[in-house]
């Protein structure tokens, strides 16, 4: 690895190598290199979970997370800790004690967080995939904004023993890649899955209303996702739904959390931004379950916007904690139903362009609502959710996401590679065309 490219990027916290633990040729991740997230524990060294002050008040790691341990088993070399958003709170990825990884489709953006050097690592080329975590966001959203492809998988299908928590309820470890065959590799590892045969998807869910919370056009997103399945499948496994009606409709416990104001906003799904509250209110219970005693105590200094998000947490009151683990078990239920077996849920990753670097957070209110709203489905649902690089567009990256059901991460992970030549050449085309 070209060490002043690296340092240039900004992605690492610190440089090492661990070799394979063993040598065969035959191995899936042989001759691959890998950085993880400082959320995981590597034996000899802290978890730093991006704060100064949590590296100083924790000791040297004494075993090594066992999805890292995985992909040694696999054959891959890690090259290092990269940088994260402090304590994981965040899907911007500015850090102001270790420096913002710099995002390498375009440098004055934010490079999306909370896993932002994991993902700056695999875009700017410096290692051939890394591992992050997702709990909100944190590998869908600096996928998008890296222009390179992030799973996050079914919760609970990949250990996150050895892996610092922020919300058990929907911690993943997610991890990222340029190259589908890889990102594919990787998840039979971190999965133990063996190789299957690929399946034909028996629908692909367009949900429309979902699809209207991105101010990016549809002819550079959906309608790229559309021309390939098209191509490669037909037509006619494409189904078209509001899926904020059929959300409101099966996930009665909701109600609980829809608020007179979400009816008002245009930008706004009320059922899925009722879902976004469900999702963020378990968070901030779980969060504070995890961490309140280390920040009451040590008083870490916190970035900007941070500070008062994780001082919100802290002081999350326990009322309505059963009523989220309701919309949980609703959801699943519901859209386990919608997309039997086979079936793909379109998405954007995220509702626009990554935002700027050192922007007033008060501006992003409506981006982060609605990019919540479309990241808690894959959340609070549990399923696995890919996101998927579409080439450039005004200079700026663009994605899309497919979820599957829980469970189906071998399905989905063989549907990338099988779609992503053909997205790729129709996301050459739609560029070529809106230049």
């Amino acid at each position: 690895m070209d060490m002043e490219k690296s340092f240039e990027f900004g992605a690492f916290m610190e440089k090492f190598i661990l070799q394979p633990s063993s040598y065969p040729q035959q191995l899936p991740l042989s001759g691959l290199t890998f950085a993880v997230k400082d959320i995981f524990d590597v034996d000899g060294y802290v978890t730093g979970f991006g704060n100064p002050d949590w590296k100083r008040t924790h000791s040297t790691a004494i075993s090594t997370a066992p999805a890292v341990l995985d992909v040694l088993k696999g054959g891959a070399t890690c090259v290092g800790k990269t940088v994260m958003d402090e304590m994981a709170y965040s899907i911007n990825g500015e850090n102001i004690h270790y420096g913002t990884p710099k995002n390498p489709c375009a440098s004055n953006r934010v490079p999306g967080g909370s896993s932002s050097g994991s993902a700056v690592a695999v875009g700017s080329r410096l290692v051939d995939f890394s591992l992050g975590t997702d709990t909100g966001g944190s590998v869908r959203v600096p996928a998008s904004y890296c222009g390179i492809l992030g799973f996050r998988p079914s919760h609970d299908a990949v250990s996150t023993s050895g892996v610092i928590p922020m919300a058990q309820s929907f911690d993943t470890v997610g991890w990222f890649a340029r190259d589908p065959v890889v990102l594919n590799q990787v998840g039979r590892v971190l999965l133990h899955l063996p190789n299957v045969d690929p399946v034909r998807p028996s629908q692909i869910i367009i949900p429309e209303d979902c699809l209207s919370l991105s101010s990016i056009a549809s002819d550079r997103t959906t309608q790229v996702l559309v021309k390939s399945v098209k191509k490669l499948f037909g037509g006619q496994i494409l189904k078209h739904v509001i899926l904020g009606e059929y959300v409101k409709e099966k996930v009665p416990s909701l109600q609980h959390f829809m608020s007179k104001g979400n009816e008002d906003h245009v930008y706004n799904i009320p059922s899925l931004a009722a879902l976004s509250s469900a999702m963020r209110l378990l968070q901030r219970y779980e969060f504070k379950k995890n961490h309140a005693e280390w920040v009451t105590t040590v008083n870490p200094n916190l970035g900007p916007g941070l500070s008062e998000r994780i001082w919100d947490a802290i002081r999350t009151p326990e009322d309505s904690i059963d009523v989220c683990h309701s919309v949980q078990t609703e959801l699943r239920a519901a859209l386990t139903a919608l997309l039997e077996d086979q079936g793909i849920l379109v998405l954007p990753t995220v509702p626009g362009d990554p935002p700027k670097l050192q922007i007033n957070p008060a501006t992003l209110e409506v981006f982060r609502a609605r990019a919540f709203s479309l990241l808690s489905i894959a959340g609070v649902s549990g399923f696995c959710q890919v996101s998927i690089p579409l080439g450039m567009h005004n200079n700026l990256p663009v994605s899309i996401s497919l979820l599957a059901r829980h469970g189906s991460d071998a399905f989905l992970l063989n549907l990338v590679e099988i779609l992503y030549d053909t997205i790729k050449e129709e996301a050459g085309i739609a560029e070529t065309m809106s230049n």
